[in-house]
């Protein structure tokens, strides 16, 4: 057990479906997967383990920004060994997505300085794992989503206050605005992990402000495309 985490060894899956809000994680593991079972309650950061399609797969929060992301997937991947993890969030889209658009990142640019006393000075660009990447694209295919693969932006600011930041990014071909995959990109590269973030668009964003949002109701439970394609993608690695 860690401090985070109440989970015994071998009680979390070696595929985790990790999703900001914990309630989420909830509603992913009582709809989809069958016989879950609930491992961590620490800080109200729910984790469960059952079974979709036959195969071993758990579902847990992560919290909201870097910092508590990197507590949460630190943890799995090093104390738990933990080999693949995909996000599920929301994020901010920019013109021209679409509310609800699916959003697979490739790369995740950020503005934290969180790891700069590890690469010192160098400009890290942390990635997707390319056979989930690919792996998740062919999923959607299959199920008749269109989702839009791309760059997105991890911020240490929810409410972005920058001149402009946002329209130098889309005009850089960044699809949106999030805040953890940054950091998850970083860790995973380092304990040697596969990883991958997909998010759905939940606000319309045009410079820094927000012209369009989903009710939060709807970004707890009813995304739901991005919940097939994390799925179908998770069971392809489970052990």
């Amino acid at each position: 057990m860690t401090p985070h985490n109440s989970a015994r060894k071998g009680e979390i899956a070696s595929t985790v479906i990790m999703s900001g809000d914990p309630l989420r994680a909830k509603y992913i593991a009582e709809t989809y997967l069958e016989h879950p079972v609930c491992f961590n309650e620490v800080r109200g950061m729910l984790g469960f383990t059952g079974f979709y399609r036959g195969e071993r797969l758990s579902v847990m929060g992560h919290g909201m920004g870097m910092p508590s992301i990197a507590i949460y997937v630190t943890e799995l991947m090093t104390e738990y060994d933990v080999k693949n993890i995909i996000r599920i969030g929301s994020c901010g889209g920019f013109a021209p997505l679409k509310l609800k658009d699916v959003v697979i990142a490739m790369s995740a640019s950020t503005d934290s300085a969180m790891f700069e006393p590890d690469f010192k000075g160098i400009h890290y660009a942390p990635t997707a794992n390319f056979e989930l990447l690919r792996t998740a694209v062919e999923k959607a295919e299959e199920l008749g989503i269109s989702p839009h693969v791309g760059p997105v932006f991890c911020s240490d600011v929810f409410y972005q206050t920058s001149p402009d930041a946002h329209n130098i990014l889309a005009a850089h071909g960044v699809l949106g605005a999030e805040m953890e995959s940054a950091a998850l990109y970083t860790l995973a590269a380092r304990y040697g992990c596969r990883a991958l973030a997909m998010m759905t668009v939940s606000d319309l964003l045009s410079g820094n402000t927000s012209v369009g949002k989903c009710t939060p109701e709807e970004r707890q439970s009813s995304f739901s495309d991005m919940m097939k394609i994390a799925l179908e993608t998770a069971v392809c690695f489970a052990e």
